[in-house]
């Protein structure tokens, strides 16, 4: 791995870390590179631009470990009112939703004392509902491997009812071929993994991430459901297409996705090529801890954030 990406990692759960860089002036078109803006004022002409660009979109209220029920309940809301907004321009491509949403369990209440899983099932439950009448997808993001197996448990419950419900399983944790293995006919979002874990549940060397995401890669494309290739490895996408060839999935059948801000030219020519490419959006004035983990997994990111940060102060 990186050897920033620890101590970056490590910032991202630091309070006094987080006070310092929010407290820093910097100005917006600095976050606005990973993050579409505060609020769907600023997000819907995001959203606008890449769909008319051929791409997909996921968008992410960002926010995250709520311990409060009236933020939780505030999140369901705002979820709710992005989905009204989403269903405007929504549509299929093939089979395909052009929108969807991406939700944390821990937004939805899932740390909530006593009964906080029962409260983000519930949550969940009522945003299927409506994405379900407008034709929205929705996807279940994964958190800290110490979330994962309530998480799955609230997905395959509320998967009863309705089954285009996605989740996403990160590559980097020891259990996520298993995982794989048991949801293949599912959508699944893979990715490589954005926390900070230690070794007894995840791979820590960025070749053993690698070999994981290409063998949990494997079983989704040989399985009946629909794999949401997540990475901006270019080796991963060629293995993304070349498998896709091999089990016979046309377009319609997986898509790849990548992070606003990143690797742009490439979502293109990927969508120009005639292949599903869906960019994970996120917006929201809770922008501290998903930066620093797009920080963490790639330098440039870093360096381009600290080179605006001097520029901008």
């Amino acid at each position: 791995m990186n050897p920033l990406r620890p101590v970056i990692l490590a910032a991202s759960a630091s309070p006094r870390m987080k006070r310092i860089v929010t407290g820093t002036p910097v100005t917006a078109e600095i976050v606005r590179r990973f993050v579409a803006g505060a609020g769907r004022d600023e997000l819907i002409p995001v959203v606008r631009e890449l769909l008319a660009s051929r791409r997909l979109i996921s968008v992410d209220f960002l926010g995250e470990n709520t311990t409060d029920r009236a933020q939780a309940d505030a999140t369901l809301a705002e979820y709710l009112s992005l989905i009204n907004d989403l269903a405007a321009m929504n549509g299929f491509r093939d089979a395909t939703a052009r929108t969807e949403v991406s939700v944390k369990l821990s937004a939805l209440g899932q740390a909530l004392p006593a009964d906080g899983p029962a409260i983000a099932t519930e949550n969940l439950r009522i945003l299927c509902t409506k994405a379900a009448q407008v034709g929205v997808w929705v996807t279940v993001d994964a958190e800290d491997h110490t979330s994962t197996e309530a998480t799955l448990t609230t997905v395959r419950e509320v998967r009863a009812e309705f089954p285009w419900l996605g989740a996403v399983l990160q590559a980097y944790l020891h259990r996520t071929e298993a995982d794989c293995r048991e949801l293949s006919g599912s959508r699944i979002r893979l990715c490589k993994g954005a926390y900070r874990e230690p070794h007894t549940v995840a791979y820590q060397r960025s070749a053993e991430v690698t070999d994981s995401y290409l063998r949990c890669l494997e079983i989704l494309m040989g399985g009946d459901g629909y794999p949401m290739v997540a990475t901006h490895d270019p080796v991963l996408i060629r293995a993304a297409e070349q498998l896709a060839a091999e089990t016979g999935r046309g377009p319609d059948r997986f898509e790849c996705q990548m992070l606003y801000g990143i690797r742009d030219p490439e979502q293109l020519r990927l969508a120009a090529a005639g292949n599903a490419v869906r960019v994970y959006v996120p917006y929201g004035s809770q922008w501290y801890g998903y930066l620093t983990r797009r920080l963490a997994e790639r330098p440039a990111n870093l360096t381009f954030f600290l080179r605006a940060l001097v520029s901008k102060s």
